[in-house]
């Protein structure tokens, strides 16, 4: 996740905020060595969204992890140290033991979130995940009203996810919006941010499209290099203005990591010294964070490299404790994300930024080329702007700054 943010304007992230180096600079707490892990409690979900990477359906599911199950699996997390666990879906709420899972987790010291779709939050679900000890909700919103409804696939989605999403913040849990980041959604997004400053929500998310599960059939829809750009180019704006006037919403991007590099050229001019912190910040982050400091596990309790990833599995809960399967490097595929600059090819290879992104999504490479360590087509900026010449050596370009002053 890029922090769009506080990477131009300074934390807003209060306790959350990063602590200091003797430079100045921020510096990644040491529980983030660990990987946040994304823990998808069940495969069933009321809606049908077209980008749904897990395909879920309205039905029940057989032989997903149990009570003592993921009791068993919350010890190892905790006793693995990660930072926290994010629970979704399909949509978590439909796990009858949700409550009891997460106050387990909370109580061995474990953070936990929600990711959901909003539709079943009522002010009596609000109330058990609060006692529960859940810290963030996150809910999809693509687009306002009848966009959100056809994305989503039922009548009135909007409405419900919208009473959700009050409900935990009337309730004082941290809230925010997740909005999937292509033609569909791009006229919405100024009515997005003014709904979520009309809300007084905490954060705004923006995910570019991975081409996974039913998300595959959204490759057409998803946003052109030049939309990209300017989709970016809103957002910062968006963000530096809420921060001139000291609206406390956080805006991010994910799944696409080439926005650090981007947002890094960007400030080389305008702000040489900010654009050194970015850079500084990027660099330790690694950018994409699949298999490293991001993991998955499914509603079966197979481990994964991150959601997307669900056509390869590193190993089972049932069989092997999280941290013994994160950390086996005799897996060919795990030991690669763990080095893979070795791996990739094209683009990838010769970029002078690839420590800033990591090479981006692998499975939107593979989705497109059937080589999981090709070049990511879901990468924007072209061999100018990244300074690359077409023999490979690396010029001095340079895109359009920003400024983050008054």
């Amino acid at each position: 996740m890029l922090r769009i943010t506080e990477l131009l304007c300074g934390s807003i992230r209060n306790a959350e905020t990063l602590p200091r180096r003797k430079d100045g600079s921020s510096a990644l707490p040491p529980s983030t060595e660990r990987p946040v892990v994304i823990w998808n409690l069940t495969r069933r979900c009321n809606l049908h969204c077209l980008h749904c990477y897990s395909q879920s359906q309205d039905r029940a599911y057989t032989d997903e992890l149990t009570t003592d199950e993921g009791k068993r699996l919350v010890d190892s997390l905790a006793g693995y140290k990660i930072p926290m666990t994010i629970l979704s879906g399909g949509d978590p709420l439909y796990r009858d033991d949700l409550y009891t899972l997460a106050e387990y987790a909370h109580d061995t010291g474990l953070r936990c979130a929600l990711s959901t779709n909003g539709t079943l939050i009522d002010a009596t679900v609000v109330k058990r995940l609060k006692l529960a000890g859940i810290t963030y909700v996150g809910v999809s919103l693509d687009g306002i009203g009848q966009v959100h409804d056809r994305f989503r696939g039922m009548q009135g989605s909007f409405t419900l996810a919208l009473q959700g999403l009050r409900h935990a913040r009337d309730a004082g849990i941290k809230v925010g919006i997740r909005t999937a980041l292509c033609h569909r959604t791009l006229p919405d997004l100024p009515a997005i941010f003014d709904l979520a400053e009309q809300e007084s929500l905490d954060r705004l998310y923006f995910s570019h499209l991975v081409y996974a599960g039913r998300g595959t059939g959204l490759i057409h829809d998803d946003l052109s290099p030049e939309d990209k750009r300017s989709a970016l180019d809103y957002l910062v704006q968006r963000a530096v203005d809420f921060h001139h006037r000291g609206v406390k919403i956080e805006v991010t991007t994910g799944n696409n990591d080439a926005d650090g590099v981007y947002l890094y050229l960007k400030m080389r001019h305008s702000d040489p010294a900010r654009a050194q912190s970015i850079f500084r910040l990027l660099q330790r982050q690694g950018g994409n964070s699949s298999g490293m400091t991001l993991g998955n596990i499914d509603n079966l309790g197979n481990v994964h490299a991150d959601p997307f990833w669900s056509h390869y599995s590193f190993g089972n809960v049932r069989n092997r404790d999280f941290g013994t399967i994160w950390e086996d490097t005799t897996d060919p595929v795990m030991g690669v994300l763990k080095d893979r600059s070795r791996a990739l090819q094209g683009r990838c290879a010769r970029c002078p930024y690839l420590e800033l992104c990591g090479g981006n999504s692998r499975v939107r490479a593979e989705a497109i080329t059937g080589d999981l360590w090709a070049a990511d087509p879901g990468c924007y900026l072209s061999d100018e702007e990244l300074g690359i010449s077409s023999d490979g050596r690396e010029d001095d370009h340079d895109i359009a700054p920003v400024s983050v002053h008054h």
